[in-house]
């Protein structure tokens, strides 16, 4: 969560099947996961629910800008699902435990297939992970196409993939708590709708920009790779009809499973519902406006073909500031690790070696010392050893005839 976000561009450098496990299953749902565990602690304290779901906004939408600006591949899908995680935490500060884990578990069958769709383009495009040189994939990877295009469908909400259910009742759930809390939830879910699409046509659409070495061995990927992806297509599209909202016909099975698990808490808390009537009318503004912003990004990035600025350097302003993450890396580095980094020069230089060193290396050289005079006596004369054992005798008797 904000702003303890920083390491999550770069856990995504191992291989796909690898990062793909932290977003989906592991890892960065855990926190998720323990506030549901914990609910009825969250819904005792009114404040830590505020709390919750204020973090879970600003990371979201923090994140979500982040991912406007990103041209690697993998850093896009990596800052998407810290923005998916605060959209959870939206839902779990609204009291709506079952809704959020309801989108872990669609959001964990899109991210699989978002990311390990992204390893079959870094496979084709010879570990190429730069979306400023792709382009025109769609034909030479149809598979990853068309996978990759279900999977963004389904983060956009458009229905009725999984992705629609899920967030459709996070923002519903936000609206009956909060008004703010709702617009700030509806513009991050437009904000991934478009850099979701953005990184869907840079990719696979419009003029390709790759070398040509790499463009004439464009190939789609193995069935090894292509097989799971059309799996969790398949799981992206249907995984949200175990949740159906009743305004739709469906009978909220996945909260009714969880209901037990909750039920202490939603006795406790007074929380507010939309009519169904309200809640469709928020469907459809979001849908419709979901669909502008495509019409939007497709615009942009396919008929007028526009390409983000090669030179990063030459950015400025609001762009700069994206590009860069909001500077939450130089200021870690700033504010924790060069302190950090000086502390310990300054500890090793005083306390180690000035300190620690001497003590052990004097022990030694007091030990080494006293090695050294002991040998001299080894002299290997025996008449000197029986001279020295005489001599220590009578200086024992005299020693004791003193003290008597």
């Amino acid at each position: 969560m904000s702003p303890l976000f920083a390491c999550c561009a770069w856990r995504v450098a191992g291989p796909p099947p690898v990062f793909t496990l932290f977003p989906a299953g592991t890892m960065v749902t855990a926190g998720v996961y323990m506030i549901a565990r914990s609910n009825i602690l969250y819904t005792l304290s009114p404040l830590a629910l505020d709390i919750v779901a204020v973090t879970g906004v600003v990371t979201a939408l923090m994140a979500a800008t982040i991912a406007l600006r990103q041209n690697d591949i993998k850093k896009v899908l990596a800052y998407s699902t810290v923005s998916q995680l605060g959209l959870m935490f939206v839902a779990m500060g609204t009291g709506a435990y079952a809704t959020g884990m309801f989108h872990m578990m669609t959001h964990a069958f899109f991210k699989a297939l978002l990311f390990l769709g992204a390893g079959s383009v870094i496979h084709a495009m010879a570990g190429e992970q730069d979306i400023r040189r792709m382009g025109g994939l769609a034909k030479h990877l149809p598979v990853t196409w068309l996978t990759f295009l279900i999977a963004t469908l389904a983060i956009s909400g458009i229905p009725p993939l999984s992705g629609f259910f899920s967030k459709d009742e996070i923002l519903a759930n936000a609206f009956a708590d909060n008004l703010s809390l709702w617009i700030a939830a509806a513009f991050t879910s437009l904000l991934t709708v478009f850099y979701m699409f953005r990184l869907l046509f840079l990719t696979f659409k419009g003029t390709p920009r790759m070398s040509e070495d790499v463009k004439k061995h464009l190939h789609e990927s193995p069935r090894s790779m292509t097989i799971p992806l059309i799996v969790l297509a398949v799981l992206s599209v249907a995984g949200g009809w175990v949740n159906i909202p009743e305004v739709l016909g469906g009978g909220h099975a996945f909260s009714n499973y969880l209901a037990p698990v909750f039920a202490d808490s939603q006795r406790l808390m007074e929380q507010h519902h939309v009519s169904h009537g309200t809640e469709l009318t928020l469907m459809g503004v979001i849908v419709t406006l979901t669909v502008v912003v495509i019409v939007l990004a497709y615009r942009e990035y396919v008929r007028m073909g526009r390409v983000p600025e090669p030179d990063e350097a030459k950015l400025r302003g609001v762009a700069r500031l994206l590009n860069r993450k909001y500077f939450i890396d130089e200021i870690y580095e700033a504010l924790i690790v060069r302190p950090l980094f000086l502390l310990s020069t300054v500890l090793y230089e005083i306390v180690d070696r000035a300190l620690v060193d001497r003590v052990v290396n004097s022990t030694g050289g007091v030990v080494r010392g006293l090695g050294q005079a002991f040998r001299k006596v080894q002299t290997g004369n025996t008449g000197f050893y029986v001279f020295v054992m005489a001599a220590a005798v009578l200086l024992l008797i005299t020693l004791k005839m003193l003290v008597m």
